[in-house]
């Protein structure tokens, strides 16, 4: 039997509409109709959607990706659904190659232990790493770092479980052979993304033109955006060719710049949270690539000597924070479903159209995830987490 869901108010083909029925058959979307005729399920308040995708995620609720196996990977993709994350894809940062391949194969290993429902779904591999400009290392450790010279390159694509896994992997191109690197990853099928990077204006054109097509947390670890050298900001604001990953916890990137960043690109930003172990969890000491970082009340993830380790975001904050800053609802959702999962070419997915995946995200009036459903079933129901937390306060 088809499950169809109704809503005032969903988020369709780029607009927002309403009320809608949406049929589910078979983990896929069939239709959307108007109203909410022959609905087995009518949501009388709220907004539906597609389920959110994170692209860039290094661990959450106490997990960090680098040190995962299938018991912390399980506890990452039962709890991302409660953010309205339906597809994630877990990021490793710089280490030596060979560490990277190890850890690497711990994340395939722990992605595919998983059980077939009921969790949401890792989508690869996203290396950050090691191929990054030491002038512009952030909190990667900087003497780990490597030009992508070929045989580095080999060790990666010549490893079928990484080669198959791998989606996205963030590099300096300016590096020497960075722009060989470029157009050989992408002749692979990979998504190059330009980040931690020192490009010029004109380095990252190059990039651009030998098949770069995202870059990695906007403004953070590269070239400045100035008036007379544009750096790696000004060419993604205003070269078509690029996808910005922008991490929206408005400190990383703060609220009128977040602002300015829609204004000039919003149908090509991609939120993402950049998240570490401490997302979702207490302040606290946790670890981002084998290394400590400090979550302290102030909500963002520190080194030991104050630099800034990743965010303890969640995707749904990051549009309510979007939201906030005077943003439409539709952009700020289309930004953290339709156009990540575009830029890794998912097709179906982000987006509640016949054919589709059937990840939706019910949201309340205050854009909080309600519930969420992956390949068309429930996994996250915020009213029975109410209900177990008043049973359990009760007992």
């Amino acid at each position: 039997m088809d499950a169809v869901v109704a809503a005032p108010r969903a988020l369709v083909g780029g607009a927002m509409t309403g009320p809608v029925a949406v049929r589910i058959r078979g983990g896929r979307f069939v239709d959307v109709t108007e109203g909410h005729a022959d609905a087995t399920e009518v949501l009388t308040t709220g907004l539906l959607t597609a389920g959110l995708v994170d692209v860039q995620i290094n661990g959450a609720f106490g997990v960090d990706f680098a040190d995962v196996d299938a018991a912390a990977m399980r506890t990452v993709a039962e709890s991302l659904p409660s953010t309205g994350v339906t597809r994630f894809l877990p990021t490793l940062i710089t280490a030596p190659v060979a560490t990277v391949l190890r850890q690497a194969h711990a994340v395939v290993a722990a992605s595919t232990a998983l059980p077939s429902a009921g969790v949401a779904r890792p989508l690869g591999l996203h290396l950050e790493g090691p191929f990054l400009s030491p002038v512009r290392h952030g909190v990667h450790d900087a003497g780990l770092m490597v030009t992508p010279e070929p045989a580095n390159l080999d060790q990666l694509l010549a490893d079928e479980t990484v080669a198959a896994a791998l989606r996205v992997v963030t590099m300096a191109p300016e590096l020497p052979g960075g722009m060989d690197a470029v157009r050989r990853l992408v002749a692979a099928g990979v998504v190059v993304s330009v980040g931690h990077s020192n490009a010029t204006a004109e380095q990252t054109v190059e990039a651009a033109d030998a098949g770069a097509s995202m870059v990695t947390h906007l403004f953070n670890a590269q070239s400045p955006l100035t008036h007379r050298e544009p750096g790696v900001p000004g060419i993604a604001l205003t070269d078509q060719r690029f996808t910005l990953g922008l991490i929206a916890d408005l400190a990383h990137v703060v609220g009128p710049i977040c602002k300015l960043v829609f204004a000039a690109a919003g149908p090509r930003v991609a939120l993402v949270t950049d998240a570490v172990a401490a997302a979702g969890m207490p302040p606290g000491r946790y670890r981002l690539g084998g290394a400590d970082v400090l979550l302290t009340e102030a909500g963002v993830p520190r080194s030991p000597d104050g630099t800034i380790a990743g965010s303890a975001l969640t995707l749904d904050r990051a549009v309510r924070n979007i939201v906030s800053l005077g943003v439409s609802e539709r952009d700020a959702l289309i930004a953290a479903t339709r156009t990540p999962a575009d830029v890794i070419g998912e097709k179906w997915l982000g987006r509640i159209a016949p054919g589709a995946v059937a990840d939706l995200v019910w949201w309340d009036d205050d854009l909080r995830p309600r519930k969420v459903w992956v390949d068309g079933e429930v996994v996250f129901d915020a009213e029975i987490d109410d209900y177990a937390e008043l049973a359990t306060a009760g007992t």
